[in-house]
């Protein structure tokens, strides 16, 4: 029996749910769904210039899966811009982070 997912970490909703091409290739619209987190690796490593260890505490994660995941999204990201695939942000295996300390002894736990 494999050992059950952890809880991954994500700072919020993302502004936008998907990106399109504004050309539609010539063997038809395909999509690439990005999970949450991979998003949520991308933002913090990429956009952010954070160190592997330091995002993957943000999203209580070990560094090697952080790497996986942050390896997996880019893999996506790249697949829907040379192919010219819709790029779907959704789903994935998340919470938000507690905030505060009265909201984290209650056992607050938030998510979409």
């Amino acid at each position: 029996m494999p050992r059950p997912r952890k809880i991954r970490w994500v700072q919020g909703r993302p502004i936008v749910a998907a990106f399109v091409p504004d050309q539609i290739p010539p063997w038809g619209r395909e999509e690439a769904v990005l999970p949450l987190e991979g998003l949520e690796a991308i933002r913090l490593c990429d956009l952010q210039g954070m160190d592997h260890e330091s995002a993957a505490n943000m999203m209580n994660v070990s560094r090697q899966t952080f790497g996986r995941i942050l390896s997996e999204a880019r893999a996506v990201v790249a697949d829907a811009l040379v192919v010219g695939k819709v790029l779907k942000i959704e789903g994935g295996h998340f919470e938000m982070p507690p905030r505060g300390r009265g909201r984290h002894r209650r056992g607050w736990r938030g998510g979409f």
